[in-house]
């Protein structure tokens, strides 16, 4: 074929995409990409260039005209010559071999799992145009079944390799067909450990895009799945900081706040922050992540039972105000919590003085912490003098 004898200049391909340059922009580090292919990369939150892995320290683009009127010219050149430009597909073989071969009925689930095991550059093809990545999440929801775990696991592992550069908006097949949403519940409560923690990398991107808003308050109001997200926290069940931070991207959401509270996911984070070892810097984003969901559910006024009735619960959110080995992340949080609870329980307000709130208020208002924290922690100050002398009155 003509097209393929031609082929298209390594230059005149976006890296992203791997098809022709049809807008050609320029990062500030120098790298050119197509224009809808690097705003889909910035809109899913990245702050890097994808070829490079610098930070970007601008984000800003330039339209490269330089290597537009190349392509322009070089257009113009091959048409003329006969090519039909339209039918130019830069992808690899490897990669619409793969793609046949997971679609096809013919292909044994075996042999799939090998072709999804295989070390293909996914990071830097996400192969937009192929719509990889809805086809494996649907792959892997279709074949939700115990003797198929297997193919799952790499799906899902392939699927999240094609996560910052797709469209999250095909994630709403979860909301569209009941049976896809019934098939990931009963993932969470009978896949792997990597299945899980795929899945629940999931939400947090699914929490995090105002596309999936529907959805994200679909799955915040399944009390399968917060039971599930809960068990793991409870048990520490590999990939349990996962399940941290999506219960936690679950809670940004208001209506879904009761049925997490209500799941007592408040006593199973208190716990988890009790034994949490403090010193490990892995565990300090979800020792963070955990003190900022108690937060966000603290509207909730089972939740703050919960915290009354921890044992731990007060005197632990007391601890996390200053503690030097998470270098203050939480500080702001636990603040926010102790405000709250020392205006609706004198109780709290009692417990938090005998557990030394005081001291660890002065400690913070003398470290290095933002100015936002430490006006919260002026203001708990004086929230607890002022009603100290209203109760000794």
């Amino acid at each position: 074929m003509k097209e393929h004898e031609m082929g298209i200049p390594p230059l005149f391909r976006c890296p992203i995409s791997l098809d022709l340059f049809k807008d050609p922009v320029t990062l500030c580090t120098g790298q050119t990409y197509d224009r809808s292919s690097i705003e889909k990369w910035l809109s899913c939150g990245n702050s890097t260039c994808p070829v490079t892995m610098q930070k970007l320290h601008d984000s800003s683009i330039v339209p490269n005209t330089t290597l537009r009127h190349l392509i322009d010219r070089w257009i113009q050149i091959n048409y003329s010559k006969g090519y039909d430009l339209d039918c130019f597909q830069t992808v690899d073989d490897s990669f619409v071999v793969l793609k046949h071969n997971l679609l096809s009925k013919k292909v044994e689930a075996l042999e799939k799992v090998l072709a999804l095991s295989e070390d293909l550059p996914f990071e830097n093809c996400p192969l937009i145009q192929l719509d990889f990545f809805q086809m494996v999440v649907e792959l892997a929801l279709e074949n939700a079944v115990e003797e198929n775990l297997m193919f799952v696991e790499k799906a899902l592992v392939c699927g999240l390799k094609l996560l910052p550069f797709s469209d999250l908006a095909t994630l709403n097949m979860l909301k569209e067909d009941e049976s896809k949403f019934t098939n990931l519940l009963f993932l969470f409560e009978k896949g792997t450990f990597i299945i899980k923690k795929s899945l629940c990398h999931f939400i947090s991107a699914i929490s995090s895009s105002l596309q999936l808003k529907e959805l994200t308050s679909m799955l915040g109001k399944s009390k399968i799945l917060i039971q599930q997200l809960v068990h793991h926290i409870d048990n520490k069940l590999d990939g349990f900081e996962e399940s941290i931070k999506a219960l936690s991207a679950l809670s940004s959401v208001e209506e879904n706040r009761k049925v997490i509270a209500k799941e007592n996911a408040v006593k199973s984070l208190i716990t988890y922050i009790v034994s949490a070892p403090k010193c490990q810097y892995t565990s300090l984003f979800a020792l963070v992540m955990a003190m900022k969901t108690i937060e966000t559910l603290l509207v909730v006024e089972s939740a703050k039972e919960e915290v009354l009735d921890h044992p731990n619960g007060v005197s632990e959110i007391v601890k996390m105000v200053f503690r030097v080995s998470s270098d203050n992340a939480a500080s702001e949080s636990a603040v926010n919590c102790l405000i709250i609870l020392c205006r609706d329980f004198k109780d709290v307000r009692e417990k938090a003085i005998c557990c030394g709130i005081l001291t660890k208020l002065l400690l913070l208002l003398q470290s290095q912490c933002n100015g936002r924290t430490k006006n919260k922690a002026r203001m708990l100050l004086k929230l607890l003098r002022s009603m100290c002398n209203g109760d000794q009155k």
